[in-house]
């Protein structure tokens, strides 16, 4: 799931079965916190949260998961995010 603010976009892997979040990635985490506040705004930050949010699955032991852009068009950092998630295998 994908919430875009003004500011932020967050990323949560859910497991919808169990009603679980499985993992998180958010632009206001520190590793991003070092960045201007407009670079938060640009499609870096979304490909760099995708990979993130792909390694933490990664690690839990997640192999596929099925991307919910959250009613967002699927253009700009919306379609960042899934291309960096597909890169690293996890989504088809």
């Amino acid at each position: 799931c994908v919430f875009r603010s003004n500011k932020f976009l967050y990323i949560q892997a859910i497991d919808d079965v169990e009603g679980k979040t499985l993992a998180s990635a958010s632009s206001r985490e520190k590793d991003f916190a070092k960045e201007k506040s407009e670079a938060k705004k640009n499609l870096k930050i979304a490909e760099k949260l995708g990979a993130l949010i792909s390694e933490r699955l990664k690690e839990k032991g997640i192999n596929k998961v099925v991307f919910d852009r959250g009613g967002y068009l699927y253009h700009g950092k919306i379609k960042a995010v899934a291309d960096s998630i597909r890169k690293t295998g996890l989504l088809n």
